[in-house]
């Protein structure tokens, strides 16, 4: 990879969900889930402490010192956008907006 991925924010979404966006303005809520397995993220089961998560180094951080490479966190993100779960990566969906009832015609 010759991108260096970086997170530049980070925004709780629930359970264990932090909706992050990179260096290059791509987004995406990633489960973290699958990565509390060991003594070091056995504090983040709680989720309040899950929820004490910072920015440092360019990647989601916690107080006891556990992280995630961003490296890894872009790798899932652009994973996960490829198979179809989340919105893929600077597309906006744009739904039919209707007039404001001042603007549309009596039928």
């Amino acid at each position: 990879m010759s991108f260096l991925p970086s997170v530049i924010r980070a925004e709780y979404r629930g359970d264990y969900r932090i909706h992050v966006t990179f260096n290059d303005n791509s987004e995406h809520t990633i489960d973290f889930r699958r990565w509390l397995d060991g003594p070091v993220f056995e504090p983040l089961k709680d989720p309040g402490y899950f929820r004490r998560f910072f920015l440092d180094g360019g990647t989601v951080a916690w107080p006891n010192g556990a992280d995630i490479a961003p490296e890894t966190l872009y790798e899932t993100a652009t994973r996960e956008r490829r198979h179809g779960s989340g919105l893929k990566s600077g597309v906006v969906r744009r739904t039919k907006r209707r007039a404001p009832a001042s603007q549309r015609q009596a039928k």
